[in-house]
């Protein structure tokens, strides 16, 4: 099983430039269909984006299309996701995801691995 572990979480404000890291144990990394969620107080976790084993597809969330980028680097067993022109209702505990099926999954349930997450704050 693989072990998922995230950060670069902090405090920014609106307008703000965030990178998120997720390095992942375990082989073989390219194998698997990486995701990132999002849960805010009060609200169910929801899909963010997620990246094919190759890196050759990305799905993103109607909300941060053209704001977040997705990628990985599988020499490094990590998984990025770069938030741009950051909003307050972005705020949320950020969590990467694996999936071992390496095909497209939106779902939280069709994910096997997940991290302990990384608190994103987007002050207004």
């Amino acid at each position: 099983q693989v072990q998922l572990g995230e950060s670069g979480g902090r405090l920014v404000q609106a307008g703000d430039s965030l990178r998120l890291s997720c390095a992942a144990s375990g082989r073989p990394f390219a194998g698997y269909y990486m995701g990132w969620f999002r849960q805010a107080p009060g609200k169910e976790r929801e899909f963010v984006a997620a990246i094919s084993g190759g890196g050759g597809r990305t799905d993103y969330a109607d909300s941060v299309k053209g704001r977040f980028t997705i990628s990985r680097d599988n020499s490094k067993n990590t998984v990025y996701l770069q938030m741009n022109n950051l909003k307050p209702e972005d705020t949320a505990v950020y969590y990467c995801a694996a999936r071992y099926d390496n095909s497209a999954s939106i779902r939280p349930q069709g994910y096997n691995s997940w991290g302990r997450g990384t608190q994103v704050t987007v002050s207004s």
